[in-house]
């Protein structure tokens, strides 16, 4: 198993920037849910981290409050490579204790107070803010003018290579334990495994949609009979009619299967292309991923004498910044591409 480059749908000629992962150049805000009542029996911390994982930074805190990890509550996983914020929950118990609280890499914004903990997926999306360098003028232009373009037709909501590891070596990880030649001791190492199984074949998937879309000269996704949708509301359906306007209008988006037990499955046209990316016989639970996400807020500001552009714009939970640009500049990126070389005048 060997993981394919992500094609997209928009063809453009290849804009040349580099972005690198740190806390300078990446920086991410988790956008909550909805807000906070400010009263309940958990307090809600607003935290910021610097090259560390979401995992490091709840380890930090589990030891400081001397309880198990599992009692702190997150909604999402934020890179390492960056200066990222998100929000926290513990019982209110344990608040005076953090006045008291300090680490070099981990800094409390806030506090305030909820009814109950928050639970993995209470967020609506992230906010990016990412410094491209080596980019003149005239292709700065060109950036913001494609990103526009995406955010209009929709980007190809591609699992970013940070979720396969370096050299994309979990992917066959994941195969040998899934066939049983393999065998992983470690309950969040497994989990974690059948997650890149699942997002292996769904950008697989996604592909083979993405080409069919270009075949048919489209620089938009091409809809199938068949096809799972999900509204706004993120309900399912598998309407008998194919829903353009709906698609049109953002109202529903279609959808790609992470496969597995208890989901829903495309049908007719649709399923011939699903079904050579399944496997059934998983026993995790199954899901439906949106195929396309829609980037908003796009703002870009320009520093000529550092060659540099600021892009920021916000993305729903669950997709990678790094997709987005990856379609912008018509290439794929690894970890490789993206860590900051020391030797570098900045």
């Amino acid at each position: 198993m060997k993981e394919l480059d992500r094609e997209y749908l928009l063809s453009t000629q290849d804009i040349d920037f580099k972005f690198y992962q740190n806390e300078k150049d990446f920086v991410v805000d988790e956008i909550p849910l909805g807000e906070f009542l400010g009263k309940g029996n958990y307090l809600i911390l607003h935290v910021q981290k610097k090259e560390l994982t979401t995992w490091d930074m709840i380890a930090v805190f589990a030891e400081y409050l001397a309880i198990p990890a599992q009692k702190i509550g997150y909604a999402g996983l934020k890179d390492k490579h960056a200066t990222t914020t998100q929000y926290i929950s513990v019982e209110s118990k344990y608040e005076k204790l953090f006045n008291n609280f300090q680490h070099k890499q981990i800094k409390i914004l806030g506090k305030t107070r909820h009814s109950h903990s928050i639970r993995m997926g209470d967020l609506k999306g992230n906010r990016f803010s990412i410094n491209l360098y080596d980019v003149d003028a005239i292709d700065a232009g060109r950036i913001e003018k494609v990103a526009r373009k995406i955010a209009k037709s929709g980007l190809p909501n591609y699992f970013g290579y940070q979720r396969f590891g370096r050299e994309a070596g979990s992917i066959e990880q994941a195969r040998e334990m899934i066939k049983g030649e393999l065998f992983i001791e470690d309950a969040k190492l497994k989990s974690f495994l059948i997650s890149v199984y699942q997002s292996y074949y769904f950008n697989e998937w996604l592909r083979e949609r993405v080409f069919l879309s270009k075949e048919k000269e489209s620089s938009e996704f091409v809809l199938l009979n068949g096809d799972i949708y999900m509204s706004n509301d993120g309900k399912l359906s598998t309407p008998k009619l194919i829903p353009s306007k709906e698609f049109a209008t953002k109202k529903v988006v279609p959808t790609g299967l992470l496969c597995g037990r208890d989901v829903f499955r495309a049908k007719d046209d649709a399923a011939e292309i699903e079904s050579k990316y399944d496997d059934e016989f998983l026993q995790e639970k199954g899901q439906r991923r949106e195929a396309l996400v829609y980037p908003s807020d796009i703002d870009c500001r320009y520093v000529k004498k550092e060659t540099m552009l600021n892009i920021s714009f916000m993305l729903p939970k669950g997709s990678y910044a790094t997709v987005f640009l990856e379609s912008i500049a018509g290439k794929n990126y690894s970890a490789k591409d993206v860590k900051l070389n020391k030797n570098r005048k900045k």
